[in-house]
């Protein structure tokens, strides 16, 4: 196994330059450039609408460099199931439109498991699914150990998607945003959005750390930092961050050539011929006053996850997003003094990723860790997202509380949030993600799949 200190402890992001100048005006300003923001900004810029695409760091920087890199259908909470479905197909046209390859293949994924009530879920969420079309293929305990050649697993059974694929995290979300700027956006990267202009109770721009920017449409896209900015200005959003952990290893022989989840332990095969590696569930939730503030939303979905989650006090009570912080617009925002949230990978779920790997598949025995980082994920009560408008303040959007999910559909996610704002037609039925459910006592049903 790796030694701890032989490796970095952050994901690479592939770094893009900054426009020189902050525009005075924009159609639309999207505040974060992950995922979410940059996926919007493309879009709308694909409209023909002039966009202003600020990030308070660098784009892709946080979460959307950290995640596993799944780009799925499969498994998804049937109210984000077409919302899925729309992204893998504009997944497949993304290298051709942006030229270059955000390493996109359709390769499949794949779940096997030793845990019947697993494959009870899977075969339920498979027939349910249909009315979709979407068409998963339940697996025999043969089928499944005859996919999962080297495996030394008695895997009771599992699920196999074909159509579902994979993409590359560090490529992906500063490729789009290129896009973007291609198309007549601007990014402005280490500037961060301090809060909103607001004339007659309406949006009126934006206040950066660089100046103003005057604009009638804001989206707010500001991942695990969306429920404070949205605080400042007296709006509620029901959020929590749950601190993930997960690392890549250097080249690898192969044994899976997309995804593949078993209990504990999930991995994807890279393009540069290593892993990423996720420990599927398992996360640190720190007590925080935000925490607090929305426990009672949160219940149902702590009292299903719990088994899998750590519970700690730490830095999160007194600083970052969850904290309970205030600024005026003329003076330094939080924003800017956490340019990106960097939380250190947990080395105990490190090492037992390992563990579980080498155990299941001795060709992987001797895995060299290249990195490990810790992530934020944003949730919300239901764990689908907020994309939508923010009805008691016009002018102001929201595409947050991915939950995890935020890369593999991000595509169709800024598609919709892109739709909404210049008043067309929705890619999608908008009503599940919209904002008014997290604030008006809507019955938001059982927390969706991870």
């Amino acid at each position: 196994m790796a030694d701890a200190i032989t490796y970095r402890m952050s994901p690479p992001v592939t770094s893009i330059h900054s426009d020189a100048r902050l525009p005075e005006t924009a159609d639309v300003v999207v505040i974060g450039a992950g995922m979410a923001g940059s996926a919007a900004a493309y879009a709308l810029a694909k409209k023909g609408v002039s966009v202003a695409l600020l990030d308070k760091g660098v784009v892709g920087g946080e979460q959307t460099s950290r995640n596993w890199g799944w780009c799925r259908q499969q498994h998804r909470d049937l109210r984000e199931l077409p919302l899925a479905q729309k992204s893998l197909a504009i997944w497949g046209e993304l290298a051709a439109e942006l030229g270059a390859d955000p390493g996109f293949r359709r390769t499949g994924l794949l779940y096997v498991t030793t845990k019947p009530a697993d494959l009870a879920m899977w075969e339920s969420w498979t027939l349910k699914a249909r009315e979709y079309q979407m068409h998963s293929h339940v697996l025999s305990a043969a089928e499944a150990k005859a996919m999962t050649p080297g495996s030394t697993v008695d895997w009771i059974g599992g699920v196999h998607s074909p159509s579902d694929g994979k993409a590359e995290p560090a490529l992906a979300g500063p490729m789009i945003a290129e896009g973007a700027r291609r198309r007549g956006a601007t990014i402005h990267q280490n500037c961060a959005a301090r809060g909103l202009d607001i004339e007659a109770g309406k949006v009126t721009g934006v206040v950066t750390e660089k100046g103003r920017i005057k604009s009638n449409a804001v989206l707010i896209a500001g991942g695990a930092w969306t429920s404070m900015f949205c605080r400042h200005h007296g709006l509620r959003l029901p959020q929590a961050g749950v601190k993930s952990t997960s690392f890549f290893t250097r080249e690898a022989p192969q044994v899976v050539e997309g995804g593949l989840s078993m209990p504990d332990v999930t991995i994807r095969r890279r393009l540069d011929g290593g892993y990423t590696v996720g420990m599927s569930g398992r996360g640190l939730l720190e007590l925080s006053p935000q925490g607090l503030l929305y426990a009672r939303q949160f219940w149902p979905t702590f009292k299903k996850r719990r088994s899998l989650l750590s519970i700690s006090i730490g830095r999160s009570f007194f600083d970052g997003p969850e904290s309970l912080q205030r600024w005026t617009l003329d003076g330094i925002s939080p924003f800017e003094r956490m340019r990106t949230l960097d939380p250190p990978a947990d080395e105990g779920l490190v090492r037992m990723g390992l563990e579980r790997l080498a155990a299941n598949y001795p060709a992987l025995a001797n895995l060299q860790v290249a990195a490990s980082w810790g992530g934020l994920i944003d949730s919300t009560p239901d764990g689908i997202p907020v994309i939508s408008p923010v009805d008691p303040l016009p002018g102001l959007f929201m595409s947050t509380g991915f939950t995890g999910h935020g890369f593999g559909i991000g595509p169709a996610a800024g598609q919709l949030a892109a739709d909404l704002i210049a008043g067309d037609p929705p890619i999608v039925d908008p009503h599940p993600f919209r904002y008014r459910r997290m604030i008006d006592g809507s019955d938001l049903g059982e927390p969706g799949m991870m």
